[in-house]
């Protein structure tokens, strides 16, 4: 299944991708479950598959707002340095555990909203990545059986303001409307090995960066039981598992975003996460 987050003059809503529509979940199961993340917390893909079997789409893609995933996410949690290639482009050294950080969910936007390049830097870099959305809550979780806590797997646009990452790891990750994720979660009964999907990020239609989930060095399971160690997971926390080599801050001379620009974040199987870059309003 593919479940999604979105909005219509209806309001705020959630579904299942049925084609080039969407089977409108929240009016078949809002009472039950508010919205995507209430339904993982629910245990109710099942619900879901059922509310959807044979019912015809509610909406056209075409005719939704895309939001993020996972809007009300309690945690966004990113591994900073995940493929080697992409530390050495940035002259740093490989971690010898996950390093990690946090984004705000106002830091992100839904598929085919604006990325925002805010008037404070002009270094704005891509980082496409790989993210995965927890479905089953869980603590001191072994790697062994880690890959059971997993929902479902998105495309991530990890947007960076270079500049004032050299500062501080938060405030560059956490401009307002800096980065997305979607456009929808696949969810993990369709993705048989996320350690074997190809991951390409294209601006304007060039591609910047091109690579295999199978050159990840900690793999959704190492991640999984990393974090789980300090803190709960819970149903919908959005981990995000780091970016390939090819971003722009990598590059001589680097290669940033500018207004106009076109970023599309695509993931076998999993869609293509597109957003135009807009400047931030005076």
């Amino acid at each position: 299944m593919k479940l999604l987050s979105f909005n219509t003059a209806a309001g705020d809503s959630y579904g299942l991708v049925q084609g080039a529509g969407v089977v409108d979940l929240g009016l078949r199961l809002g009472a039950e479950y508010a919205d995507l993340r209430a339904l993982l917390e629910g245990d109710g893909l099942a619900a879901a598959a059922a509310a959807a079997n044979a019912a015809a789409p509610d909406h056209g893609l075409d005719a939704i707002t895309y939001r993020q995933v996972i809007p009300n996410a309690r945690r966004i949690i990113c591994i900073g340095l995940n493929y080697r290639e992409h530390a050495a482009e940035m002259g740093m050294e490989f971690p010898e555990h996950p390093s990690l950080f946090s984004k705000w969910p106002d830091a992100l936007v839904g598929h085919e909203q604006d990325v925002v390049r805010p008037k404070a830097s002009s270094h704005f870099d891509y980082e496409g990545e790989l993210a995965f959305i927890i479905g089953k809550p869980g603590r001191h979780i072994a790697e062994a059986g880690a890959m059971a806590h997993v929902a479902g797997y998105t495309p991530f646009l990890d947007g960076s303001l270079r500049d004032f990452q050299g500062q501080s790891v938060i405030a560059g990750k956490n401009f307002q409307h800096s980065g997305a994720c979607g456009p929808w979660m696949t969810t993990a009964d369709e993705v048989p090995d996320p350690m074997n999907l190809r991951l390409t990020t294209r601006l304007n239609g060039t591609v910047v960066q091109d690579e295999s989930t199978e050159q990840l060095f900690y793999s959704p399971a190492n991640i999984i039981a990393y974090i789980s160690q300090f803190t709960p997971l819970h149903p919908g926390d959005v981990i995000a598992t780091g970016t390939p080599s090819g971003v722009g801050a990598g590059r001589k001379p680097p290669l940033w975003m500018q207004p106009g620009d076109r970023i599309e974040v695509e993931i076998t199987g999993l869609g293509c996460l597109a957003n135009n870059v807009v400047a931030e309003e005076a």
